[in-house]
């Protein structure tokens, strides 16, 4: 009776499994043909060793033979962008005539966030280590260029990208954002910036800091939800700033762990008081009001 029953079990397993494996075959055949993240993060890394010969694995002897490479990414990239045609407007065609086009602004903006990386870096040497070596170059390198992609409406590279750098640096940045010119991340582990941030130009983050919406809910999916930093704002380590309508002025710092969702004026000094610690014997710490003070 048990050797019966346990046919009976195994039966109806395998019979399951059968119907479980026909679904999923049904689901494969019904797909459209998915984009290779492995294929998309290879042709920009690719593209960022012909843009910075600080991470190319190659020497060029002629013109022409750097030309040719980059006539080899130009077709392997449209190859890409017409697999997504089906889903996607305008053409292939038009979309990589338009990033080429403006491929010599990414290069600028890269070059010039490098300059402001080494700058702003004390531990920083030279030029050619913030590019080869910095997660936070790397981070705005990968994000550059899928946020030229996402202008024109490519579906899925961009966030393939993104979430590719964002995998190997712990910057998580949408390729949505909006980023002025020589932007500075310090270290960088951490940083999250959503999709409808605003950062001007000269702004600096340390890690750990999150610039988030206030509200997680589609309603508002197609409103401004996170904050703006006017230029030469400095954000140190542990900072949330939150908030569609929240606005940090030119010129300020926010301080490490301070919470904000309202705005501060230019020229600001927002931070948290210290607590005042006792260190003689069996005293317990003393601490003040832990509200962002403002300068």
């Amino acid at each position: 009776m048990q050797q019966h029953t346990n046919f009976r079990l195994f039966r109806t397993n395998a019979m399951q499994e059968k119907a479980f494996n026909r679904q999923l075959f049904e689901s494969h055949k019904l797909a459209r043909h998915s984009l290779s993240p492995d294929s998309v993060c290879q042709l920009i890394n690719h593209l960022l060793q012909l843009l910075f010969p600080a991470l190319a694995e190659k020497r060029y002897n002629s013109l022409r033979e750097f030309q040719q490479d980059m006539d080899n990414f130009q077709m392997k990239l449209f190859t890409v962008l017409d697999s997504l045609s089906d889903i996607m407007e305008p053409s292939a065609q038009a979309i990589e005539k338009a990033f080429m086009q403006d491929l010599p602004k990414i290069h600028r903006l890269l070059d010039q966030d490098a300059d402001a990386i080494l700058a702003g870096d004390p531990a920083a040497t030279i030029k050619t280590e913030v590019i080869r070596t910095y997660p936070g170059f790397y981070a705005l390198a990968i994000f550059r260029i899928a946020h030229k992609l996402w202008n024109l409406n490519v579906p899925l590279m961009p966030r393939i990208l993104t979430e590719y750098a964002h995998a190997h640096t712990g910057i998580d940045i949408h390729p949505g954002a909006t980023i002025g010119e020589r932007f500075c991340i310090d270290h960088g582990t951490g940083v999250v910036i959503g999709e409808t941030v605003n950062i001007g130009d000269d702004v600096k983050l340390y890690q750990g800091v999150t610039l988030g919406a206030l509200s997680v809910s589609k309603d508002f999916a197609q409103t401004k939800r996170h904050p703006t930093l006017e230029d030469r704002v400095v954000i140190y380590s542990g900072a949330t700033i939150l908030g569609g309508e929240t606005i940090i002025g030119h010129d300020s710092t926010i301080g490490g762990n301070v919470w904000l969702t309202k705005s501060v004026k230019p020229f600001s000094r927002i931070y948290y008081k210290a607590s005042n610690y006792d260190h003689s014997e069996n005293v317990s710490p003393k601490t003040d009001d832990t509200s962002p003070q403002e300068q």
